[in-house]
């Protein structure tokens, strides 16, 4: 029997740290989970902006941030949305909001790099919610992460179980690549900037090819892959609160990606006792 598994990226195989900017208030957000921000109404839209932070920081903070998109040349990704919203649309809100500053950007870099200093290996993904009855950028957003210990293990383990393994995720993909590329996950198994959509489609077309399809989440985002997959893994190692849902889903919970190899291993088992016994 083949086998193949799909990973999230940050919360499953990183452990994410995230922060959010709330334009109106002012207010900075440290620790906030930006998906389930995201999904908390259905007007809002999670993108992420393919800029550089270090270009970014040297930036003028008074500057509207649509400006500087636009002077940029900066296109963006849509990452979560729970409507069907096309890129036309959210561009219209995007480069003309009137609200945004690109200190408020920076004010998230700066909190996340702060947390994130002592790490050794770090993706950075920067982005924001635009709120689309409102029509302005509602939250700008930065995402840093890291990988958790016994990740690599992983899918060191699953390599040699001839087991390949894919990364759908609403990041970029220049920042899933570099991460991927230290876990050793092959380029071309990476799909980024992947809406909750996107994820399930990618399943499914995997189901096509393979026998079985495990798809391993933590987010609300993840909800329609893991309908999808043929199992589907729920993973909270990473803290916070999940939605009923998830674990209505999910055919395991478990505590750390690790357990990810024996759930696989015992699949791979039970499909040689069933082919012998047949």
């Amino acid at each position: 029997m083949s086998v193949a598994v799909v990973f999230d990226s940050a919360g499953t195989l990183l452990n994410t740290y995230r922060v959010a900017k709330d334009i109106a208030h002012k207010k900075l957000l440290p620790g906030i989970e930006t998906t389930t921000l995201t999904f908390s109404s259905p007007d809002r839209v999670l993108i992420v902006l393919p800029v550089h932070s270090k270009d970014l920081m040297a930036a003028d903070g008074d500057r509207l941030l649509s400006e500087y998109l636009i002077a940029r040349n900066v296109g963006f990704g849509v990452s979560c949305t729970r409507k069907i919203i096309t890129a036309e649309d959210i561009g219209d809100v995007l480069y003309t909001d009137e609200h945004a500053r690109v200190i408020d950007l920076q004010e998230c870099i700066r909190n996340v790099w702060s947390v994130c200093k002592a790490e050794a290996v770090l993706t950075l993904n920067s982005g924001a919610i635009i709120n689309m009855a409102d029509r302005d950028v509602e939250f700008t957003i930065t995402a840093g992460g890291w990988p958790f210990d016994g990740a690599k293990n992983v899918v060191t383990s699953l390599h040699r179980m001839g087991v390949p393994m894919f990364i759908a995720s609403g990041d970029r993909v220049t920042k899933l690549e570099k991460m991927a590329d230290h876990l050793g996950i092959p380029r071309d198994r990476v799909y980024g900037v992947a809406t909750p959509t996107v994820k399930a489609q990618i399943v499914n077309d995997l189901r096509q090819e393979y026998d079985r399809v495990v798809m391993v989440g933590d987010g609300i985002n993840d909800l329609a892959a893991m309908r999808t997959a043929d199992i589907a893994i729920l993973t909270i190692q990473q803290p916070g609160e999940r939605p009923e849902e998830l674990y209505r889903v999910a055919d395991h919970v478990v505590n750390n990606v690790s357990d990810v190899v024996t759930i696989v291993q015992a699949l791979l088992r039970s499909a040689t006792i069933s082919d012998r016994d047949g």
